[in-house]
């Protein structure tokens, strides 16, 4: 039985890790050659509104797998390496509704949402991993390359871990294991020198969040984690190439430590932040070429973007600010990674579909929190009103039939603070703390004042019209407060 025998499509999600929306050679960045991503939106839609729904990574990745926004639960924050599954039992995933209409489903690369359920015993079989929410087969990193446990997870279970060499993970102050060396303790042992925490267990030369020891035959190296999770990735997509498939392909860049494979070095003139880029763009032409090669890519849906927006100094001393120069990572958008502004949210967001969709750009405000309720809707899979209850149907958006996507959209920056966009204006209530993060150099967005922008006058929000418009702040603030009180009702059937 092959997908077009079913008539079902197979379906790709490649995601970027702090990949701006100024990143990508079709976004605007001349100086980091993304031509495989470009190819992909030559040919396929490139929306300038995509939006991830937060501007931290597990968050949006909870919101990408179950269609509900992340403050509905308190868990979903950035998680340290050893913390248990946010996603709850018996909630519907994406990946888990697919499996229901007959895909094959994977992930593999970064997944950063818990495994088990709290005092993880790292050399056992993991109960409550990607394969309990949905997915067939999982090749991950628990969390993110700067934490520990440096380690793969297949299947639940830790790659080539030496039973004789078991795993340790600790997450605390003070170093819990005498006598193994740290970045604090022992910059000396350090290839990348931290610029803020990252200073725990030293992997590969490099010191990370958090403390570990043992499982030294199972320790990732960061320059072939690339070429790693590549392979694992075709190695699916080969095995299931005669069945709808579901890939959830993760990656890893830019996201810190940037380390990529020596063959990229000098790839472009922002040092390792900009030559990781080459590299996922690279690992992306390969992963289109092996579509190609089954002979699936007429067949296939590709969705590129990313899970929020950029940052340069994200703990390490890698020059990315010395070697940014006027590099506009996120565009013409205020803020990046950390922030209530639109560079937080608003990423590269690609939908490329073979004969089915018409090369555009498309303006339709769109979300990863969608592709649940969109998806079910092309298979003719009807959703419960507890599933995926922040899920718009946008189908028509994603497939280029209409440039009309969501009226409203809920995002967030850290400590789940919100803001709601409603057509071209935006809306950001007021919220503690400095407006500047001092350590990452970032604007966060907070104000005492309520934020008033229209995106289509002032795209790159510099001037703040609450003043002029309290009316219209007062009702965006009231949708804003009812979307947020509101349980069990879902999305489209409110709006």
């Amino acid at each position: 039985m092959t997908s077009k025998k079913t008539g079902k499509p197979n379906i790709v999600i490649i995601y970027a890790d702090d990949l701006g929306f100024g990143d990508v050679g079709c976004y605007g960045a001349d100086r980091i050659p993304t031509p495989h991503l470009d190819q992909l939106a030559h040919g396929g839609i490139k929306f300038t509104n995509g939006y991830s729904t937060a501007a931290t990574c597990t968050p949006a990745r909870y919101s990408l797998l179950t269609g509900s926004y992340p403050w509905r639960n308190s868990a979903a924050m950035v998680l340290p390496g050893d913390a248990p599954m946010v996603i709850e039992r018996g909630t519907l995933t994406l990946p888990g509704m697919l499996q229901q209409n007959g895909y094959k489903t994977a992930v593999v690369g970064k997944w950063h949402l818990g495994l088990g359920e709290g005092n993880l015993d790292w050399n056992q079989q993991i109960e409550r991993s990607p394969n309990d929410v949905g997915f067939d087969n999982s090749y991950i990193m628990a969390a993110t390359n700067d934490r520990v446990p440096c380690v793969y997870v297949e299947n639940g279970k830790v790659d080539k871990l030496d039973p004789e060499d078991p795993i340790e993970v600790r997450y605390c102050k003070e170093n819990p294991f005498p006598g193994m060396p740290s970045g604090r303790e022992n910059p000396e042992l350090l290839r990348v020198q931290p610029s803020t925490s990252h200073d725990c267990a030293i992997v590969n030369g490099v010191s990370r969040n958090g403390y570990m020891r043992g499982g030294e035959k199972a320790l990732w190296t960061d320059e072939t984690m690339a070429d790693v999770f590549l392979e694992k990735a075709e190695s699916f997509l080969s095995a299931n190439q005669d069945e709808p498939f579901f890939l959830y392909y993760a990656m890893h860049q830019p996201h810190v430590p940037r380390l990529p494979a020596p063959r990229f070095a000098g790839a472009t003139p922002h040092g390792p932040r900009g030559d990781a880029i080459v590299e996922m763009d690279w690992c992306i032409g390969q992963i289109l070429e092996k579509l190609e090669d089954l002979g699936v890519r007429e067949n296939t849906i590709v969705i590129f973007s990313s899970d929020n927006g950029p940052v340069l100094d994200d703990g390490y001393l890698d020059q990315a600010i010395e070697l940014n120069d006027d590099h506009k990572i996120s565009g013409p958008l205020r803020g990046g990674k950390y922030s209530l502004y639109e560079g937080g949210t608003r990423v590269p967001f690609i939908l490329n579909w073979p004969g089915m969709v018409e090369p555009a750009e498309s303006d339709a405000i769109v979300c990863q929190v969608d592709f649940m309720a969109s998806f079910a809707d092309l298979l003719g899979h009807s959703l419960n009103d507890d599933d995926a209850v922040d899920s718009a149907n946008v189908l028509e958006a994603f497939l280029g039939k209409s440039t009309h996507g969501r009226d409203l959209l809920v995002t967030e920056a850290p400590t789940a603070k919100t803001l709601i966009r409603e057509g071209d204006w935006v809306m950001i209530p007021p919220h503690e703390g400095s407006m500047v993060c001092p350590v990452k150099k970032t604007e966060r967005g907070n104000s005492p004042e309520p934020q008033l922008y229209n995106l289509k006058t002032d795209i790159g929000q510099q001037s703040n019209l609450a003043q002029q418009y309290p009316e219209r702040v007062q009702e965006m603030e009231r949708k804003l407060n009812t979307i947020r009180q509101r349980k069990g009702t879902r999305l489209d059937q409110m709006i």
